[in-house]
């Protein structure tokens, strides 16, 4: 858990991240604030960190890293699991980046160091980092430009540091305030408070390969009602015709960005500016849901236990993409489907479980600054019932919908394919009477990870958030979000179909058209995970290059200066001064 405090001068705040860790047997306390800022001694000042210093208990671990402030990133990144980490406060380390530059004029002096520790921030293993930082744009602009170059990069160091922690609290006049993850800390911090905050075994979130945990629809919480005819944001279609337009002016190499222009466009809409920026912080979602019965006929719900465990301990396909692409990861264990041939494969609760599951990841990513989602799943059966969505909304056939099943072993297992063919016509059959609302369709064939995943993109398009989706979970989903909301599909970003039927079929009726074609076959998430860098990679280049110089006022344009040589042939034709001469046949 990663908790940021912020508070004015005396209000507290040192006091407020203290009580948060004070349940822990010991702590790793850091102190940033250099013995003599600027060089100069200080007797208030001195005075000011002798009493921090008598306040710790004896017990506490204390980390001096005033004179070097670059140590702070290492030592975020370096903690061990177990550990409780305080970082008191933000404003001395960010003043001693300044007096180590050099330079007090210009805030964007530490916009790479603000950045690398906003990256260690998030990638944290500590079981519990309280950092401690001063909010100072409450205060009138100060008269200095060292003044304003302090409050301009505290502001963006505050922002930066909110955006990877769980919960960020504002201390005034001893009062604390949650903005953010008050429900995770209770009332920790505040005078009421009478037992102190419980130091969690292992983060919810991870970062990073080596870190992470598991959560599932069974983590309780209030439902929420969803249904057909929701109101959401569409992204801005003027912005994104102007990122388009943008593109035109610029002094670009060559033709330009040819297969990659939709990209630009895409995130000029839901970015809403004409010159939109790489994703910084993406995260994937990886949804794992398993089926029992003919879906999931040559699947192993082993081999889905090992591909979980795999994004979990950091390792595996989706790991390192993940981990190349600076993407944050969370695994998702869906309740198991049972046979839709036979039965519904979830009850209505369950259903409202898992959409309200997907609703709220995506809300609370959207919380914690995450600006794209990637959408992996690695369930038992996922492709049959993926296809038997596709195959009862679009009047697909199931035998050209589903691929080739592939054993453990690698081989092509054609008696699997046709058990799963039959499995999903025998479930067609079964509801072929039945209610084809998008809450009727996941009860009845789509599961739990289909259901996450229909939540997630509903959620996700409530706070303009994009998805990339590449495999035939996702854009499953995306059709049955449709029905809950038409605007949802707006909000997905396809890099390619990879050949595969159902998402061909599917993506096709969705109207969502890939960018590429790389027909990887290596998981449901990867592809997108692999145009990840791509995707940025033109958004750096449309963001960054200077806009081409206009011609002189005195040049022609090229239809300008075709024109001109016409006339100038013309011109200097012999026959330009010849006498007509009547031809024979008007004599």
């Amino acid at each position: 858990m990663r908790l940021l405090v912020l508070g004015g001068i005396r209000s507290g705040k040192s006091e407020v991240a203290e009580a948060l860790v004070a349940g822990a047997d010991r702590v790793r306390y850091v102190a940033t604030s250099p013995e003599t800022p600027g060089g100069t001694p200080d007797a208030g000042w001195s005075a000011r960190l002798a009493a921090h210093r008598a306040r710790r208990p004896e017990s506490w671990l204390t980390e001096e890293v005033g004179a070097e402030p670059e140590r702070l990133t290492d030592l975020l990144t370096g903690a061990k699991p177990d550990e409780v980490v305080l970082v008191d406060d933000l404003g001395g380390w960010l003043t001693a980046i300044y007096d180590g530059a050099g330079d007090w004029s210009d805030p964007a002096v530490a916009d790479g160091p603000i950045g690398a520790l906003a990256d260690a921030v998030r990638g944290c293993p500590a079981a519990l980092l309280v950092l401690v930082g001063p909010e100072v744009g409450l205060a009138v602009m100060p008269a200095t430009d060292a003044g304003r170059t302090f409050a301009d990069g505290s502001g963006l160091l505050n922002q930066r540091v909110a955006a990877a922690c769980d919960g960020v609290a504002l201390v005034v006049a001893g009062e604390v305030s949650w903005l953010r993850g008050g429900e995770l800390v209770g009332n920790a911090g505040s005078r009421e408070q009478t037992e102190p905050l419980a130091v969690p075994e292992a983060p919810f979130v991870f970062e990073s390969a080596g870190a992470g945990s598991v959560l599932s629809t069974a983590d309780g919480g209030d439902l929420l009602s969803l249904a057909p005819g929701l109101e959401l944001p569409l992204p801005d279609e003027s912005t994104a015709a102007e990122a388009v337009e943008r593109l035109l002016t610029l002094k670009l190499n060559g033709a330009g960005l040819g297969g990659l222009v939709p990209v630009v466009r895409f995130a000029g809409g839901v970015q809403g500016r004409p010159d939109p920026r790489p994703f910084q912080q993406p995260r994937v979602i990886v949804l794992r849901g398993d089926r029992t019965g003919g879906f999931a006929a040559g699947d192993s719900a082993g081999a889905a236990d090992r591909r979980l465990e795999d994004v979990v301990e950091g390792t595996g396909t989706i790991a390192m993409l993940a981990a190349t692409a600076g993407a944050s990861v969370q695994a998702i264990d869906c309740p198991e489907a049972g046979p839709a041939e036979l039965h519904d494969a979830l009850d209505d609760a369950s259903v409202d479980a898992a959409l309200t599951l997907g609703w709220r990841l995506a809300d609370a990513a959207a919380n914690e600054g995450v600006d794209l989602l990637v959408l992996a799943s690695c369930g038992a059966g996922s492709d049959a019932a993926a296809a038997a969505v596709v195959a009862v909304l679009t009047g697909g056939e199931p035998a050209a919908l589903l691929g080739r099943v592939t054993n453990a072993a690698g081989f092509v297992d054609d008696a699997a394919w046709m058990h799963k063919v039959a499995a999903v016509r025998d479930a067609r059959h079964r509801i072929r009477a039945r209610s084809r609302d998008p809450h009727a369709i996941l009860s009845m064939l789509g599961g739990g990870d289909l259901a996450v995943a229909t939540g997630l993109l509903l959620g996700a398009a409530s706070r303009k958030l994009p998805i990339m989706i590449d495999g035939p979970v996702g854009i499953a989903a995306g059709l049955v979000a449709r029905d809950y909301g038409a605007q949802t599909r707006h909000w997905l970003l396809m890099p390619d179909h990879g050949d595969n039927p159902t998402v061909k079929l599917a993506a096709d009726v969705l109207g969502t058209t890939p960018f590429l074609s790389l027909k990887l076959a290596l998981g449901e998430g990867a592809t997108a995970l692999a145009a990840l860098p791509l995707v940025n990679t033109a958004l750096t280049v449309a963001a960054a290059t200077p806009a081409a110089p206009p011609p002189p006022a005195d040049e022609l344009s090229e239809q300008e200066r075709i024109e001109a040589e016409i006339q100038r042939v013309v011109a200097d034709s012999p026959t330009a001064e010849m006498p007509y001469v009547k031809p024979s046949w008007e004599v």
